[in-house]
């Protein structure tokens, strides 16, 4: 009995090596890295070196010694996961020598069941990408890089500046200065004068309400009232502590607008248009547009994307870093839109449709999207009509994300052509919505008993 059962797991041993021979290979020269906080694990073909996978730490000089072997194991291409922000060192480093580096998504090169360790992991990743079933993530060029890193400290620094606006809110509230209920903005023209005459120990609070300017709405017996409190010398002293941080970050915002300004002029010109002809704000907030970044943006892209209803110049200032200039990294823009998790993501089994909701991504350009899109709640233009026929079907949350789906396949379509918005497009699918809304109306006063008649212009 027991001489059977050998027989048969020594046949099914040869199977298994004769099905590992018979796997398809991609790529030859490919590695795989596991890369740690501390230590990085790299894999190569058996045939490369032995033993095939070593272990180098995560300083510089042995990122280069790593660099050095996988040259002299005539390696092309590497795989490594996605891991915190200590793939990007060795990512940089890679890419500088040449290498065709594959960062992929944890989730995707999950190991199979069974014994989980570091070598395991880069013995795994060399196989998947030899075999070529792993997906390289996006990453923009270099000098896209360079931009994205600076604009998203810029949002930081702009949250830090935020909290302590809110801090000296507090600090007027604990006062009962109820100086945000007559300002819509207490670090604007007139809240930083009347904020700075309080430091200087102004309390008179007529003569606070005359520093303030004629834009206000507010009445000046209204300003007065709410300019009147209980001044208290430890709430002072914290309003002066928020007031002077909130200025220096102000000052490092403009000192990171600087530095996004000398890369953006390494970019080469793609506008061919005159300046003044693109450059189309009507109907967006005078607080959004930045003249001098507007037409930075058009240079290198080509185009005016401010031009489309609900971004502003902020907007697609971000769009643009982190998505880059470079539309052929997709394949259409549907494929861009997936990227983005813009659009359905249909899961079907035995025929069934059993989900289509999508994909949960963090992407900061679809983020900004919906944000445009939510902008859109009053706007008169055809994506605004877009947006509201989609809230009253779907709700508010779907609509939003159906509209960002929208502006992202137009941001793409401008990106990759060059040609400029043109809102006549929209009107044939409004029309035609407009009918079917008039087509459903008459059904339903039809089946209530009633006689629609158009009104005679």
């Amino acid at each position: 009995m027991n001489e059977p059962q050998k027989k048969a797991s020594v046949k099914s041993k040869d199977k298994r090596k004769k099905t590992n021979q018979e796997e398809p290979i991609v790529y030859l020269d490919a590695a795989g890295i596991d890369v740690g906080a501390t230590e990085i694990y790299v894999a190569v073909p058996a045939d490369r070196a032995t033993p095939n996978v070593r272990k180098f730490e995560s300083f510089t000089p042995d990122l280069h010694k790593l660099a050095d072997w996988l040259g002299q194991c005539q390696i092309k291409t590497v795989a490594m996961e996605a891991t915190g922000v200590y793939w990007i060192p060795l990512f940089q480093i890679l890419e500088a020598r040449g290498l065709e580096v594959f960062l992929v998504n944890a989730y995707h090169v999950k190991n199979v069941r069974g014994r989980k360790s570091d070598v395991s992991d880069c013995q795994w990743l060399q196989q998947l990408h030899r075999s070529g079933l792993l997906a390289a993530s996006f990453r923009p060029d270099d000098l896209t890089v360079r931009v994205r890193c600076l604009l998203r400290h810029r949002d930081s620094v702009v949250a830090q500046g935020a909290e302590h606006i809110q801090r000296m809110q507090k600090s007027f509230d604990q006062m009962n200065i109820q100086l945000h209920h007559v300002l819509s903005d207490i670090t604007g023209c007139s809240g930083k004068a009347i904020i700075e005459a309080i430091l200087l120990g102004e309390r008179n609070p007529e003569k606070l309400a005359d520093l303030r300017d004629r834009r206000v709405k507010a009445p000046r017996d209204k300003v007065i009232k709410a300019l009147t409190g209980d001044w208290r010398s430890e709430q002072l002293f914290a309003l002066k502590q928020n007031y002077e941080a909130w200025r220096f970050f102000q000052e490092q915002i403009a000192i990171i607008d600087q530095e996004i300004k000398r890369y953006y002029d390494r970019y080469e010109s793609r506008s061919t248009i005159a300046k003044e002809s693109q450059s189309s704000s009507s109907g967006k907030n005078a607080r959004d547009v930045d003249s001098d970044m507007q037409q930075e943006l058009i240079r290198v892209a080509g185009v005016d994307l401010t031009a489309i209803p609900g971004i502003s110049t902020s907007s697609a200032r971000g769009i643009l870093g982190e998505i880059g200039l470079d539309m052929s990294r997709w394949k259409s823009d549907k494929h861009f839109a997936a990227w983005m998790g813009l659009c359905p993501n249909t899961k079907i089994t035995g025929g069934k449709v059993i989900g289509s909701a999508t994909r949960k991504v963090k992407n900061r350009a679809a983020q900004i999207l919906r944000i445009c899109s939510w902008s859109l709640t009053r706007s008169c233009s055809e994506l605004g009509d877009f947006y509201r026929r989609m809230r009253s079907r779907m709700g508010a949350p779907k609509a939003i994300t159906a509209t960002a789906h929208k502006l992202c396949r137009i941001i793409y379509h401008m990106l990759s052509t060059r040609e400029p918005y043109d809102e006549t497009r929209f009107k044939v699918s409004g029309e035609e919505a407009r009918r079917r809304q008039e087509k459903r109306i008459k059904k339903q006063a039809q089946f209530l008993g009633f006689q629609l008649v158009p009104i005679q212009p």
